[in-house]
């Protein structure tokens, strides 16, 4: 092995719990040279730490005059600089705003040592979101089920009402009145139950996601238009999870369907898997998270409504009933993920988000 690369193995053997970490963190040398990254680094730079380590880090970050300055500085006065808002260009992953942290390490008996911390802005923006999400979901059930007790208690008098008038009377034309009565008070009924969502715990079991996935997309597509298609785009290595899977069979059809509906006679909803790691559900960070797309290139969600399609009764179709997303995300939550959503004309993607290890 090349003399140059094994001290650099070792560093990152040394700090192999820099992996536990949500944040990216990568150590150079005083020329640059990758010595060790964790994990979250190989994710937000989209590279690989075998193939990174060893290498400068300019062939895979782009590292203007400017930038290249503040590391020596660092370096030279031996303090940390803190670089906000900066915007950074990985050589195989996406831009993005992010704040950087750079500490030189002290005491390294084999030479000069930097020490950088790469914070993505929009992934803390994304998780406030969540946490935004999943607070609104939470008031949401509380003030449906305080609507559903005031409104199912005098349903439930006026159907025995209906009932009792209808043995009275013998009238044919009458007793179809009370059956009329009869029949929505049930179907009111039946309404309030569906907005309150599942009513059961979930069975927990092994479940393959790609199996879910792949008899949702049978349900569908025997009544699809022929101008519409689904297709699938699967991570084969996403191992079995723990969940109930006649929830997430339930969620990921809403899902489907909903995109169905948004695309009309023609389009294309693509199904996807993905692995993320050291991901961040709810306020709590998995090591390993499944993603499960269902994307289409539909007209998007209006504007006016993006924000709150997780809410009851909300919809931009006029035959909707606005449950259907609202009923997906208490599927999904109750095995501990959550879903979120991302809507520009042409593209809409909705991301179901379950840990991979298995829940206490």
């Amino acid at each position: 092995m090349n003399a140059s690369v094994e001290p650099a193995l070792n560093y990152q053997n040394h700090y192999s719990w820099w992996d536990d970490l949500s944040t990216a963190v990568l150590v150079t040398d005083a020329q640059l040279r990758l010595i060790a990254i964790n994990s979250a680094a190989e994710i937000l730079l989209g590279l690989s730490r075998d193939r990174a380590v060893g290498g400068l880090l300019g062939q895979w970050l782009r590292v203007d005059r400017n930038l290249n300055q503040q590391f020596q500085y660092a370096l030279t006065l031996e303090q940390p600089i803190t670089l906000r808002g900066q915007k950074l260009h990985p050589r195989r992953a996406p831009a993005f705003l992010g704040d950087m942290v750079l500490s030189p390490l002290r005491e390294n008996p084999t030479g000069a040592r930097l020490l950088l911390e790469l914070i993505a802005i929009d992934r803390q923006q994304r998780i406030t979101q969540e946490d935004h999400l999943v607070q609104q979901q939470t008031i949401t059930r509380a003030v449906t089920r305080g609507l559903a007790h005031e409104i199912k208690n005098p349903l439930g008098g006026l159907r025995g009402a209906a009932q009792l008038l209808a043995s009275e009377v013998s009238d044919p034309a009458l007793r179809d009145y009370t059956r009329i009565i009869i029949r929505e008070a049930d179907r009111l009924r039946a309404l309030v139950d569906r907005m309150l969502g599942p009513s059961s715990l979930p069975k927990r079991e092994r479940v393959n996601v790609h199996e879910v996935l792949e008899h949702v997309r049978e349900l569908v597509s025997v009544q699809l238009p022929l101008g519409l298609r689904v297709t699938n785009d699967y991570d084969p290595s996403i191992p079995e999870l723990v969940a109930d899977r006649d929830m997430l069979v339930q969620a990921i059809l809403n899902l489907v369907q909903n995109a169905v509906q948004a695309l009309g006679d023609h389009g294309e909803i693509r199904l996807m898997t993905r692995v993320l790691r050291q991901y961040t559900i709810s306020g709590h960070r998995h090591r390993l998270v499944a993603r499960l797309r269902v994307r289409d290139n539909g007209p998007g969600i209006p504007d006016e409504i993006r924000e709150r399609i997780f809410f009851p009764m909300v919809t931009g179709r006029a035959a909707g009933t606005g449950l259907g997303l609202p009923i997906a995300q208490s599927l999904v939550q109750l095995n501990n993920g959550l879903i979120e959503c991302h809507s520009r004309p042409g593209c809409t993607s909705f991301d179901v988000l379950l840990p991979l290890e298995s829940s206490p």
